[in-house]
């Protein structure tokens, strides 16, 4: 199989500083892209620079970085957001314009055509400047797919080096994202990008059926922070298009690391259960699969944990099984007789119940207790 033909453009530093409560500091994002950009993350979205001066600072704070990633940010299409733009000294700067009736309607208040033609402008003026350009589409999961497909033509005809698709308010299912994404990419001129919001809990999977649908572009945050429910997971999106998509060129073992950085800067704490970064995303207390997993870890496990720099881990409850009880107390140290077993077992069992957590510490008190017991 082909690798998928996909590149990343992280949108943390401003989609992600979106969520309410977040603001990153120009440290901050700096530290945040260089480890996107040494995990090899292709670009960058760095800010929003028309927003503030100190928006504009830390957008050029991280230009000034000199990565390997491009560096982009975002603008409305507006003369002071483009002049904002070629300020902070960018690569590539996104232009977007609503495009939905519904958006078009309350925000512009002019004829779409109109509302088009006038976006076109900016675009012809970035290029003047040397920029590259993204042309996006604000709400293009609610807009008419003709109407796309022209703004797409457009947008190529006037230089725009790639066009975006936004499903603003997560409202596609993978189906309909598959559907509407290769009609899109059969009609476009240039590469085309996903930015998928995670309203219904799709953003990954509509991104993934983005990209086998032909997208180009993918977008993504570190832990999915974003506005209202977040955007799609870096995380998950990575994972899958190794093990999905044969695109092995990102370092999957920086996650852990870029994960817990964005959770402390943005106050986010990351879920227990969060899948490839989450506290428990490895971890293993069924008897059943843990003795399976002695034997072969495939058994219970279809992402590695090492692939992602992570480490598997077996804990102790109520499901524990006889084998995972004696592997973790071997790896401890404690030889136990099956007797000795069957008893720690037992109040391993009964902590469970009580919903309290055996930790090593907790096993190592129990089997004592029950080795002095049987002394």
């Amino acid at each position: 199989m082909e690798p998928w033909n996909v590149e990343i453009c992280d949108v943390t530093l401003r989609d992600g500083e979106q969520t309410p409560g977040v603001s990153f500091t120009c440290e901050e994002k700096a530290e945040i892209a260089t480890l996107l950009d040494r995990m090899g993350v292709e670009v960058i979205e760095a800010g929003f620079p028309a927003v503030s001066a100190y928006e504009l600072q830390c957008v050029r704070a991280v230009t000034a970085l000199d990565l390997d990633a491009r560096i982009c940010c975002l603008a409305r299409a507006r003369q002071e957001d483009v002049d904002a733009a070629i300020a902070a000294d960018v690569e590539m700067i996104s232009i977007f314009i609503a495009t939905s009736d519904l958006h078009v309607r309350l925000k512009y208040r002019k004829p779409r055509d109109e509302v088009l033609a006038e976006a076109l402008a900016m675009v012809d003026l970035a290029r003047d400047h040397g920029l590259e350009v993204r042309f996006a589409a604000e709400d293009a999961s609610r807009t008419d797919p003709a109407f796309l497909e022209e703004m797409y033509r457009e947008g190529g005809a006037h230089g725009a080096a790639l066009v975006s698709f936004a499903d603003t308010v997560g409202f596609l299912t993978p189906l309909e994202m598959h559907r509407i994404m290769g009609r899109l990419v059969a009609a476009s001129p240039v590469p085309l990008c996903a930015h998928c919001h995670n309203d219904m809990g799709l953003a990954t999977a509509n991104t993934l059926a983005a990209a086998e649908a032909g997208a180009f572009q993918l977008h993504t945050t570190v832990n999915g922070i974003g506005e209202r429910a977040g955007n799609a997971r870096l995380e998950e999106v990575l994972v899958a298009l190794r093990l999905k998509g044969g695109v092995d060129r990102y370092d999957l073992t920086l996650l852990p690391e870029l994960s817990a950085l964005v959770a402390r800067y943005s106050g986010i704490p990351v879920g227990k259960t969060h899948p490839v970064v989450g506290e428990h995303a490895f971890a293993h207390e069924s008897g059943i699969h843990i003795a399976a997993m002695l034997k072969d870890p495939d058994t219970y496990e279809y992402v590695h944990p090492a692939m992602v720099g992570a480490e598997r881990r077996f804990l102790l409850g109520k499901h524990t099984g006889r084998k995972a009880l004696e592997h973790v107390a071997g790896s401890l140290g404690y030889a136990l007789d099956p007797s000795q077993i069957g008893r720690v077992l037992e109040l391993v069992k009964e902590r469970g119940e009580q919903k309290c957590s055996v930790t090593p510490g907790v096993l190592v008190a129990l089997i004592r207790q029950v080795q002095g017991a049987t002394a």
